[in-house]
């Protein structure tokens, strides 16, 4: 695939008052009357909602085709995805505003072809956002890439990922004000699923806002005493910023790193929560890893990421959304409660203390417990990986006194299941919805963290900036 980030345009100061240009406002309001005229996958039933429902849904369409084309030139980059995009609109007026179809104008997307710092692209699309609106409603974002010289200097040499695309907001509807932090190509509705998705954007700013929030709450609340560079990274969004492109560079490449048993992503299939837990912890631990070295060679953004990955999965992710299956929460459990076990972490006298010496290291066992699961899983049947990967966790994490999987695999329904497809669901059907509880220290911190978890819902780098002006 030809790389065209050479000859696209710097970030041009055109781009710079997006959010309030007309055409955008007018595209911005059009979309959100169109979203109470959607149903869930999408489509507008025009036959129970009556004649007038048609035209409403025409006279939208209308002036978000309207507003794209004048917006248009802005973004000369991205026009063969914006004439596709008015294209597929038009389609799905022509359907009766059937389940929308947006493949066409989703392969001319090409974001990480275009991996340019400061670069602004113009999204459409009938969309979930994901830890955000579950429905495909239509959805419309500004954006901006970032990708300062060194960042692509380190993809180049060291840490190859073509797909990653790390963004900021400039503004959005309604299915991003939200907690999703996240434009991926696999949550547009189209016909049918593309042979191969070939980018992944993350907004760093809403990353970099949200961990500030929670982590200067919490070392408040545990009245955590933390390193001088530790605290000017939690005063900082652009160095925050700098920090998370870099630890979700790393983190997303290692999806298909390393010692692998089984698909990584483990789509269209069904596991054990712990399992996808574990998953997410390993790429965060290998970006830990390769912080560690980073830092060794003297690279100014290594220490932060090991903060950033240390206060986000020990402060925020376990007490962030609900306990059902919650597989990044268990993974900040397990990464606490390793820590704790090790004497890299106290907690004594109603405060944490914290070994700045020592957890570096101890958060480097735990990778490495990880990668050795994985590695010894090559040769293991899918059960008995996750019977070990049950094992490992719960070596750190007491499970639920109800849990059948605690008992051991005498408990488990092998007996009773002979075919592999209904014995995984079957093991599957057995993990109880919180099969690992949060422990005491994390109960009260959830009720102490509560209100500021709430608060970051639908936060931006720029909301950010402008309460702390």
């Amino acid at each position: 695939m030809e790389n065209l980030s050479s000859t696209l345009p710097a970030a041009d100061k055109s781009t710079a008052d997006l959010a309030g240009h007309p055409a955008w406002l007018r595209l911005k309001a059009a979309v959100e009357a169109m979203r109470p005229l959607q149903s869930k996958d999408g489509s507008i039933d025009l036959n129970s909602r009556g004649a007038s429902t048609k035209d409403e849904a025409d006279a939208q369409l209308a002036a978000i085709t309207a507003a794209i084309g004048e917006l248009a030139p802005l973004f000369p980059h991205d026009k063969a995805y914006l004439d596709a995009v008015v294209l597929d609109l038009m389609r799905w007026a022509a359907s009766g505003y059937a389940v929308p179809d947006f493949l066409d104008s989703l392969l001319a997307f090409q974001p990480a072809e275009q991996r340019v710092d400061g670069l602004a692209h113009l999204v459409v699309f009938p969309m979930y956002t994901q830890n955000g609106n579950p429905d495909r409603n239509l959805e419309a974002v500004l954006l901006h890439v970032v990708w300062p010289e060194w960042l692509s200097e380190l993809e180049r040499t060291r840490y190859d990922n073509p797909m990653f695309v790390p963004i900021t907001f400039v503004d959005f509807t309604a299915g991003y004000d939200t907690n999703s932090a996240v434009l991926f190509p696999e949550t547009v509705s189209v016909r049918e699923v593309p042979e191969r998705f070939t980018w992944g954007g993350i907004f760093c700013d809403r990353e970099a806002a949200r961990f500030r929030a929670v982590s200067n709450a919490s070392v408040n609340t545990l009245g955590l005493t933390i390193p001088e560079d530790a605290a000017a990274l939690l005063a900082d969004q652009e160095l925050a910023q700098q920090t998370f492109v870099l630890w979700d560079l790393v983190h997303d490449r290692t999806h298909s790193h390393g010692d692998l048993p089984f698909d990584p992503f483990m789509i269209k299939q069904r596991s054990p929560f712990w399992m996808y837990g574990l998953e997410e912890l390993r790429c965060d631990l290998t970006a830990f890893k390769a912080a560690v070295e980073l830092e060794a060679e003297g690279n100014e953004h290594g220490r932060n990421v090991q903060y950033a990955i240390l206060f986000d999965r020990m402060f925020r992710f376990p007490v962030s959304g609900g306990r059902v299956r919650n597989y990044d929460g268990l993974g900040g459990q397990l990464l606490f409660a390793y820590l704790h076990k090790h004497d890299a972490l106290r907690w004594t006298d109603n405060k944490l203390h914290i070994d700045w010496q020592r957890a570096p290291q101890v958060t480097n066992d735990l990778c490495a417990e990880i990668e050795k699961l994985y590695r010894d899983g090559i040769d293991r049947p899918k059960t008995a990986h996750w019977l070990a990967a049950y094992e490992l966790v719960a070596t750190y994490l007491t499970p639920h006194p109800a849990s059948t999987w605690a008992k051991g695999a005498e408990a488990l329904p092998f007996a009773q299941h002979t075919e592999a497809k209904a014995l995984n669901k079957a093991l599957c059907d057995a993990v109880l919805p919180d099969e690992f509880p949060l422990s005491m220290f994390f109960e009260a911190l959830s009720k102490k963290l509560s209100g500021v978890i709430a608060s970051t819902s639908g936060m931006t780098g720029t909301t950010v900036m402008e309460n702390a002006a």
